[in-house]
């Protein structure tokens, strides 16, 4: 459901009284809770425009909730059937009150950073509403849309200003403008002129603050000052004014939203005027192929980490050596909030790749690509910025040699792991299953131990058997036959891995954070 913060301001139309909260928001959250407070909840029969049912806290006052419409923005007037009637003459000295309603939608998080958005817009909305209807009545303009004429004449005015997450609004924008793609503001009228009513119903304003954040950052300033830029901007058409019809009418809405901002005392620019900024200086870096932003990759609310150092083998994947779905939109969630999931397992990069590919997570925008900083093969391969290896540590190559013979003499399957290649001395169904389930590389077969050896540098080797066989044959023996050259290494029940002496994920790890310029504090790690 959607989270409500309503506040009533009574006010003469040039002579503004304080703003009087009388309402707070969804939970046990500290945002001027009446102590007298009585839940009201809007019937689940009578929806807003957002289509959610509305809950909240109301005490002493004339805090009013939304009023319900119906399914377009027109439909407003089926709340207000009961009272429609010729509206009540206004005497000079009586106060127009200002109705507004702050919603949260329910799907942005319990952020403190989001909330206080919320309350200082319960300040902001009836100062910027006052500016402006003292703007409409001291002025004359050629362009604005004349449906909502003598404010004065009203004994109310209702607004609410909804906050959401780019997904929501990109889907408003889809339903009722016919564009597929998220925006910044929208705005939704439910003023009719023909019901004349004592109450001006003007609208909704819905803001996206994922789209705010990423403005805000592309165009130096405060997310707090691009939040009110948007709020001026849809109220200004709520009022009438559309800059989309002509270049005069875009000239007047423009020269108006400054106005406004400059009256209201809020920094920055219009607008219109910061987006012909943008597009003349090309500042497009957040960008992606289709020319639009890309939707919900800005955080404007900081995570206590900016990195995720994620295993895989136990951890991310399941028996199947799969990633679940729920790991799968947990990383993905991780994404969308700005932090780094970075891989650190015993795999090969391609190995790591294959598998997050499944689920749509490896490339340029996901967890992993060729592109990517990662820690693979027990930490014996470490690449950097830009994928680039930055460390690599071989097995001593009179222990790969003992394990090749070892191999042969008790027709044991071994794989040899060099860089992004599988090697191996014989075909078994074992060898087969490391590529078909496990998403290595496919082991190539050499006719021979010495040309095994001489293919390429090898960072480990791995013996593959039954669980009962690693465990009472192959793990005993090379923990003694080592001899201290190299450590032996169990992942999992039927794998034993040989590997370089002193190495091991963590101290992958350690010099990636170095390479990175990012201390421990920064990382959340999840191994098994």
């Amino acid at each position: 459901m959607a989270r409500l913060l309503s506040c009533s301001t009574s006010l003469h139309l040039f002579n503004p009284l304080p703003t009087t909260a009388i309402s707070s928001i969804h939970s046990s959250s500290n945002l001027f809770f009446s102590p007298n407070s009585n839940r009201f909840t809007v019937p689940r029969s009578e929806r807003s425009t957002f289509g959610k049912e509305l809950h909240a806290l109301c005490g002493e006052g004339d805090g009013r909730l939304l009023p319900p419409v119906g399914e377009s923005v027109w439909a407003g007037q089926r709340g207000y059937r009961k009272v429609r009637r010729r509206a009540v003459p206004k005497s000079k000295d009586a106060e127009l009150a200002l109705n507004v309603s702050i919603c949260i939608e329910e799907e942005m998080p319990n952020d403190p950073e989001i909330l206080r958005i919320a309350e200082l817009l319960r300040l902001n909305v009836p100062m910027a509403m006052k500016v402006a209807f003292d703007g409409l009545k001291d002025s004359a303009y050629k362009t604005r849309d004349m449906a909502v004429s003598d404010v004065g004449g009203y004994q109310s005015v209702e607004l609410s200003v909804l906050l959401c997450n780019d997904k929501f609004i990109r889907k408003l924008n889809k339903e009722w403008r016919g564009e597929d793609h998220a925006t910044d503001v929208l705005s939704m009228s439910q003023h009719v002129p023909e019901l004349k009513l004592p109450v001006l119903m003007l609208g909704d304003i819905v803001i996206s603050v994922e789209t705010a954040a990423r403005q805000a950052e592309e165009r130096g300033h405060a997310l707090t000052d691009e939040i009110r830029i948007l709020l001026v901007h849809g109220l200004l058409h709520l009022l009438g004014f559309d800059h989309e019809i002509s270049e005069e009418a875009e000239a007047e809405m423009e020269k108006v939203e400054e106005l406004l901002l400059k009256s209201s005392g809020w920094k920055g620019k219009g607008l219109i005027q910061n987006a012909y900024d943008a597009e003349t200086t090309m500042n497009l870096q957040t960008e992606n192929l289709d020319g639009r932003k890309r939707e919900g990759s800005l955080q404007f609310y900081k995570p206590k980490f900016s990195y995720i150092f994620c295993d895989m083998d136990g951890t991310l994947l399941n028996s199947k050596s799969q990633v679940s779905l729920t790991n799968a939109k947990a990383l993905k969630e991780a994404l969308s909030r700005g932090i780094k999931v970075v891989i650190a397992t015993g795999k090969a990069r391609p190995a790591a790749i294959s598998i997050l590919e499944m689920v749509d997570l490896a490339g340029k925008d996901g967890v992993i690509s060729e592109f990517s900083p990662g820690v693979f093969l027990q930490g014996l391969l470490v690449y950097g910025r830009q994928g680039r290896e930055i460390f690599r540590r071989n097995l001593d190559p009179s222990v790969c040699r003992e394990a090749c013979l070892y191999s042969l003499e008790h027709k044991v399957p071994l794989i040899a792991f060099s860089n992004n290649r599988c090697l191996t001395l014989f075909d078994h169904p074992l060898v087969e299953s490391l590529h078909t389930i496990y998403q290595e590389p496919k082991a190539e077969i050499m006719p021979s131990v010495e040309q095994l050896l001489a293919a390429s540098d090898i960072q480990k080797m791995l013996f593959f058997d039954t669980a009962e066989s690693v465990s009472t044959s192959l793990r005993p023996y090379w923990l003694e036959a080592t001899g201290g050259r190299a450590n032996v290494v169990q992942a999992v029940p039927d794998m034993l891995e040989l590997v370089p002496r002193g190495t091991s994920k963590g101290s992958g790890v350690k010099l990636l954070l170095d390479h990175l310029g990012v201390t421990t504090k920064e990382v959340f790690d999840i191994y098994e």
